[in-house]
Parts: structure tokens; C-alpha cells; sequence
């Protein structure tokens, strides 16, 4: 509440001082709350120290977490499951790539579900729903794991999308199936 009213008041501020506002849009994160419930602080001992989760799930889980944990806006509780979920999520991105063949185009069974995941996900980052985003790769993996074989453009584009969100794994993966140029020099699907 605090933030909202100072964007609300440098608004003013800006606009009787130039005419102009400071800024289009402010997006503020809800707060994230202790798995006791309570405000994260130091004095309650209830933070969470970054590196020791990137040390113990690795970069990528906690990045999908924080994506994942909930509405941006919204507050939210940090939950040791959440994180332990979104490290078995990764490391299931991982284990499909063994499914990746030397086909090209994407796979007929495949195809539609990619289309939509697109467009999903596109949108999603856009607008800042980033659980939603995470959500909808979710559903598509799961799809390539009911698959025999999937190909190296069904594969490449789910690491395209999920890039953003993690990027370390997916250029990683890239790499190591040869699917192309660096995630981060490619176009957006």
C-alpha cells in the first residue's frame, strides 16, 4: 500500500510539475510471506537465503518458482513444496530432451498443443502472468512425455518458450542436442 501511494503521489507530482506522467503502467509484486505465514524478515528468521536454494535446487527451480509461486500482484506464501515441484519440473525438461529425434517440423500429434502453447505463453509474458506461462509449459511436457519421440523444432521451441523463465538449463540443452543457434540470439516463435 505504501508503493501504491507513492506512485500514485509522483504521478501527481509529475504531472503538475511537467504536464507529463512519469510513467504508462507500475506494476507492483505482492509480497511474499514465510512459510509461517508472517512477513519475511530477518528479525523473524524467516527469509530465505537465495544462494543456499540456488546452491541446493539450482538457478533455474528457484527462477520457475518465483514465476510460478502465484498471481505477480498478488501476495503469496513461500513454500518448500512449491520449490521441490518446480525442480522435479525441470528436471523432467531435462529428461525429455532423451526423446529428441534428427526429424524436423514439428510432430503431427504435436503441432496444435504448440501452436496454442505460443500463443499462450506469449501472452502470458506480456501481461505479466507468469504462473500462467509456466502453467501452460507444464501442460505441454506433459504431452511430450506421453510421446515416443518428439522433434528437435517440437523440442527447441518449448525451450524457446521457456527460456525466459529459465534460461540456464534451456541454453544448456540446446547446446547439448544441437538444435540450433543460442536460445538468446533466436526470434520468438
Amino acid at each position: 500500500d505504501i508503493i501504491r501511494t507513492w506512485a500514485f503521489y509522483t504521478t501527481l507530482r509529475c504531472l503538475a510539475l511537467t504536464g507529463k506522467k512519469p510513467f504508462d503502467d507500475i506494476v507492483i509484486n505482492g509480497m511474499v510471506f514465510g512459510e509461517d505465514g508472517y512477513k519475511m524478515s530477518k528479525s523473524r528468521g524467516n527469509v530465505i537465503a537465495p544462494d543456499e536454494v540456488i546452491e541446493q535446487y539450482g538457478a533455474d527451480a528457484l527462477r520457475t518458482y518465483e514465476m510460478f509461486i502465484g498471481d505477480y500482484e498478488k501476495e503469496v506464501a513461500w513454500s518448500e513444496q512449491g520449490l521441490n515441484g518446480c525442480k522435479r519440473f525441470i528436471d523432467r525438461v531435462v529428461r525429455v530432451g532423451e526423446k529428441v529425434t534428427a526429424k524436423n517440423g514439428y510432430s503431427e500429434k504435436l503441432e496444435s498443443l504448440i501452436h496454442k502453447t505460443i500463443k499462450k505463453v506469449t501472452e502470458d509474458i506480456d501481461t505479466m502472468k507468469f504462473n500462467t506461462a509456466v502453467s501452460a509449459l507444464m501442460i505441454l511436457l506433459n504431452k511430450f512425455e506421453e510421446q515416443e519421440e518428439i522433434t528437435k523444432d517440437d523440442y527447441r521451441t518449448f525451450l524457446i518458450l521457456l527460456n525466459p523463465i529459465a534460461p540456464h538449463i534451456t541454453e544448456e540443452l540446446n547446446e547439448k542436442y544441437a538444435l540450433g543457434e543460442a536460445i538468446c540470439k533466436s526470434s520468438w516463435p
